[in-house]
């Protein structure tokens, strides 16, 4: 590891704004990070984290302030130097890689456009010269037909595969510094090895610095060199990767590291007519068909989980679940009776019987509507609720989702943390009253407390509304805590279908004893270990 210090922060407080008022987010946090190191920076949802990345490119977000410290980058004085020394810096020597790549690419431009802006705008290298660098790195990052894929649109594109492509975009001008924020939250576990190896391989060969914002301890276990762990914008503890992960020294560390305790118990197998039954689906888009024959039911008061790499069929199967996506053989059964292939020929009723709780409470909540509007909308189109009935409805399902109604009434998603946006996301759904509920990566974007406390909230409500779950994640510590039964999907088609305790212990397929070893541990050589005994450098 590198000596020498290349960015150096002292002292720095950040406030946020709250209609008028000011408060703070982080509380006078230093930072060094030397050249050529990795420092993971973790702590659950509101620590300050990516607040503080941010901070170490000299920019606050909007409703943010530095109102004190300093930031020194290489010799330069982020927090006072002009504006214009801070963009040159920007993409050129300090990149940025954030959690969402497809809410971060332009959907008008094809990557390979994308990719090459930095690089031509900051006059590193010429267009030509940059076109053949993003082939290169994307051969690196081990993205499928390097020399093709950068000609696609963002949608044209898995998500394993985008964030694959941020990563390159960001390695374009050779940058000092990179900040990834929760780079792989997002990727099933197959997809999540890749990326590690790949960031890590390119960020050892380019000598670059980073900081890596992940809840993820696992993940960060192979990617650090060192770990600071912050708490309400105030830092915990900082120690090397192995000290740390060996003998953390405060107990809110202590209590990072405890593992998810949380197992809903096991129900009885699901009996009479299922919720949801799905015959002999085969879908696509275009020409290519992504699912293959896809069957399997959900019962009330079941949730089955549906695992699998990315690409591998899961969201299309909810898109047909839905009415998104008609298929083209096969049909879906809504409690013994045929749906409708489109959701423009369901009804009203067929249509409310099936809600969906999106990953991305960000981008899911429209952030100009209160939570009022927000939870109120779905109750007045499903139920004809208006009125004191629509209030009272709306103030039930706050109760039900544990938060205050004469609180959070007429809040914006903006005035919420990420745990609170997703509870909003489970009453909007909830308020149609429907049988089924799609959660799609419902926990993925949030820390690990947080996560089981969503969890606890949606096994609550199963119970006492009687709901049937199609739980679609690549989280299988999640599909240990809520699943009853597992759907495994490789290339659109089912490959192995049980009961969770049972594909856990026994499972029959080769893939999906892949899947299981692919889970991150909690130890620094784990990564190594996987690589080399499937072949690969590590």
């Amino acid at each position: 590891m590198g000596r020498d210090i290349l960015l150096s922060i002292r002292g720095l407080r950040i406030d946020g704004r709250s209609g008028d008022a000011w408060h703070p987010i982080v509380k006078g946090v230093d930072l060094t990070l030397h050249r050529g190191e990795v420092l993971g920076l973790i702590g659950e949802s509101g620590a300050g984290k990516s607040t503080l990345g941010l901070a170490a490119m000299g920019f606050a977000r909007d409703g943010c302030r530095i109102s004190g410290g300093t930031i020194n980058f290489d010799g330069i004085d982020l927090c006072t130097a002009p504006e214009a020394i801070r963009r040159g810096l920007r993409g050129k020597r300090i990149a940025y890689v954030a959690q969402s790549a497809a809410a971060s690419f332009n959907p008008a431009h094809r990557l390979i456009d994308q990719y090459c802006e930095a690089p031509v705008v900051h006059g590193v290298m010429p267009r030509e010269k940059a076109e053949g660098d993003a082939v290169d790195l994307y051969r690196r990052m081990r993205l499928p037909n390097p020399e093709d894929i950068g000609f696609r649109y963002p949608h044209q594109v898995s998500g394993g595969q985008l964030q694959r492509a941020m990563t390159a975009m960001a390695m374009a001008c050779r940058p000092d510094l990179i900040i990834f924020d929760e780079p792989t939250t997002a990727l099933d576990v197959m997809t999540q090895i890749e990326v590690l190896a790949a960031i890590r391989d390119i960020v050892r060969q380019s000598g670059t610095a980073a900081i890596y914002i992940t809840h993820d301890l696992a993940v960060v276990a192979q990617m650090a060199d060192r770990i600071k762990v912050l708490l309400r914008g105030d830092e915990v503890e900082e120690a090397d990767t192995r000290s740390m992960l060996a003998a953390p020294r405060q107990a809110y560390t202590r209590s990072l590291w405890a593992v998810r305790s949380f197992a809903r118990p096991e129900q009885p197998p699901g009996r009479g007519t299922p919720v949801v039954s799905v015959r002999n689906v085969t879908a696509g888009y275009g020409a290519v068909d992504v699912l293959k024959n896809v069957s399997f039911d959900i019962h009330a008061r079941r949730t089955v989980a549906v695992v699998g790499e990315s690409g591998s069929g899961k969201s299309t199967a909810a898109r047909v679940i839905a009415g998104l996506l008609p298929p083209r053989k096969g049909q879906v059964l809504m409690g013994g009776k045929t749906l409708p292939p489109g959701f423009r020929a369901r009804s009203r009723d067929e249509l409310r019987q099936c809600q969906m709780i999106y990953q991305m409470a960000d981008t899911a909540l429209n952030p100009k509507l209160r939570l009022r509007e927000l939870i109120g909308r779905p109750a007045e189109m499903y139920l004809g609720l208006t009125g004191t009935a629509l209030e009272a409805r709306i103030r039930d399902l706050l109760a039900l989702i544990e938060l205050e109604p004469d609180t959070y009434i007429d809040r914006l998603p903006s005035e919420l943390s990420g745990g609170q946006k997703q509870r909003i996301g489970i009453a909007r759904a909830l308020a149609a009253e429907p049988q089924l509920i799609i959660c799609d990566e419902v926990t993925s974007a949030l820390d690990q407390i947080v996560q089981e406390d969503i969890l606890k909230l949606l096994d609550r409500l199963q119970g006492e509304l009687n709901l049937a779950y199609m739980f679609i994640t690549h989280d299988l510590a999640t599909v240990k805590s809520i699943a009853d039964e597992v759907v495994v999907m490789q290339q659109g088609a089912v490959v192995e279908h049980g009961p969770k305790a049972a594909l856990f212990a026994f499972p029959r397929q080769d893939y999906t004893r892949l899947l299981l070893s692919s889970v991150p541990e909690m130890d620094p050589d784990w990564l190594n270990r996987l690589l080399a005994a499937r072949g690969e450098d590590a």
